[in-house]
């Protein structure tokens, strides 16, 4: 009796997975140190979306041999091509997707509620020395482009003294996380700086508590020290600030067109 052919299924760990797998590895790693090595200052922040994009290449490549590999290698090996493939794609999206999302946002990273009468920074101006941005505010030109692109980013107007408001303020701005940096509350205005996360960019932040009418106006200015745009980072930290402020007021009072 012949005896019965006995598939042919590959065993064995083609050389591609392993080398998909070491790449997806260098891939995510590299992803990994932009962070640290901007916000510890390691080298210079630009030096950090270099390695993004390259990372990105490297991922890309990752994913193209560890399909090479999933397809050569038989039976439990096929998790190694598996995982190359998996953190190749990782490497590749996570930048792509950052980059497409920052490009839906205009080249601007100064916002403010009062673009006709912006909060001005004082004691964070020091702080500011040597950042690419200076403090002043650019005027009608970026103007015009926030009120296209953030047509909510308006001045909170609270049903409470002046001096109440600017409490809940502080109080809201210390919430936030953001490093103190001048209370003046005879002035009315409060000045911070926050941290971005990931990459440790300084942005800063000047609020003013006015009176409007017997009542209390909030306006609200956040501007990034680094970089033509920001992502929508400002105009999104103006509006949780705000959302956070809000909720201590049981009565707020939004104008639609203040400015």
């Amino acid at each position: 009796m012949a005896e019965l052919n006995v598939e042919r299924v590959p065993r064995r760990m083609h050389p591609l997975a392993l080398l998909g797998l070491a790449l997806g590895l260098i891939a995510l790693l590299m992803l990994f140190v932009t962070g640290p090595g901007s916000r510890f200052g390691w080298w210079h922040f630009r030096t950090s979306f270099t390695l993004m994009q390259y990372a990105a290449y490297v991922g890309a490549a990752a994913a193209l041999v560890s399909l090479a590999g999933l397809a050569l290698s038989g039976g439990r090996w096929k998790v190694v091509a598996l995982a190359g493939l998996l953190m190749g794609a990782a490497a590749f999206l996570l930048p792509w997707s950052w980059r497409r999302d920052a490009r839906q946002y205009p080249g601007i990273h100064d916002i403010t509620t009062d673009v006709q009468n912006p909060p001005a920074f004082v004691a964070v101006a020091p702080l500011r020395a040597d950042a690419p941005n200076p403090v002043a505010y650019a005027g009608d030109s970026v103007a015009q482009v926030q009120r296209q692109a953030y047509p909510d980013i308006q001045p909170l107007m609270m049903a409470m003294p002046v001096d109440s408001a600017f409490t809940l303020a502080v109080v809201a701005a210390r919430e936030m996380g953001w490093e103190m940096v001048d209370q003046d509350r005879r002035q009315g205005r409060i000045e911070a700086t926050a941290t971005t996360p990931w990459m440790g960019f300084k942005d800063d932040v000047v609020i003013r508590v006015s009176s409007a009418s017997g009542i209390a106006r909030v306006d609200v200015r956040s501007k990034s020290r680094l970089g033509r745009g920001d992502a929508g980072a400002n105009a999104n930290r103006i509006r949780q600030y705000l959302q956070r402020l809000r909720a201590a007021d049981p009565n707020p009072i939004q104008t639609e067109n203040p400015s």
